[in-house]
């Protein structure tokens, strides 16, 4: 069998389980097992397949058939400009996230050895971009799960961060640690209804924990918000994701700690995303 072969019937497979983007998940899948990237699989697609090949791949294929999203079947994840590594109980960098990273570095364009915080750092994927981008800047993450911070740390390593960052395993509740000229966070923002219209791929396989937020979807933020208000420095900038339909109370808890709010920023589907305040 061929790649383009093998390629086709992956497509129909998942294609039949009603999998979004099977074309591109089929050819990544393939990448995995080949160890090659997609570039290879254009300029080799007549190269013939070994029996070895072609049972992995289709392992793979059948994996992802059941759901299960292509990050934790390769247990990796672009996000910005860098691969990041995950595992089942991370949660997936969301592209949409990029604008938190974007924002950061036009905020901070003139700034040097800023000391930043990532509340719920995950796979560190918002952290460790912008330390990549910003040389001289210090960073902190915090994270509940025991899995993200040791996903984290391996990501830093990987990304030779390691001396600049510091990972902590904790509730922010009770974190005391350092004060900070920016913090940022991602915090579970789903209303428990909600969870009811997730796609099967991030009901069934995501950490319910890092998407949670309780009945109305703001019981972490609200946490976040208050601890955050203690760790910031003054005139410190918090950046905070949201759910589109949360930002006139999320507003409201800020203002409510001290915070003005600066800007709403939105997301590329034109939906609001993230909140960015300062501490006044």
């Amino acid at each position: 069998m061929r790649i383009y072969e093998a390629i086709s019937k992956g497509v129909k497979k998942l294609k039949e389980c009603n999998i979004d983007n099977p074309y591109l998940d089929s050819e990544i899948l393939m990448s995995q097992v080949l160890k090659k990237d997609r570039k290879y699989l254009i300029l080799n697609i007549k190269k013939k397949l070994c029996i070895n090949i072609i049972k992995k791949y289709f392992d793979l294929i059948e994996v992802r058939s059941l759901g299960k999203p292509v990050a934790y079947i390769t247990g990796k994840k672009e996000f910005w400009n860098y691969e990041f590594k995950v595992k089942d109980g991370v949660l997936i960098p969301r592209p949409e996230t990029e604008v938190i990273i974007d924002q950061v570095l036009k905020l901070t364009v003139n700034k040097t050895k800023l000391n930043i915080l990532d509340i719920g750092v995950g796979s560190g994927c918002i952290l460790l971009s912008i330390l990549k981008e910003k040389r001289e800047f210090l960073g902190t993450g915090v994270d509940i799960s025991k899995r993200c911070i040791e996903i984290s740390y391996l990501n830093s390593r990987n990304m030779n961060l390691k001396n600049r960052v510091k990972f902590f395993k904790t509730d922010i509740d009770n974190f005391n640690y350092g004060k900070y000229d920016l913090i940022i966070s991602n915090p579970p923002y789903l209303k428990k209804l909600d969870f009811k219209y997730l796609d099967k791929d991030v009901a069934n396989f995501e950490p319910k924990i890092a998407l949670d937020g309780g009945i109305e979807g703001l019981s972490v933020i609200r946490k976040t918000i208050k601890k955050s208000s203690e760790l910031i420095k003054k005139n410190g900038l918090f950046i905070l994701e949201i759910a589109f339909d949360q930002k006139n109370k999320v507003k409201n808890l800020l203002r409510n700690k001290g915070f003005y709010i600066n800007k709403i920023l939105k997301d590329f589907a034109n939906k609001d995303r993230c909140i960015i305040s300062r501490k006044i």
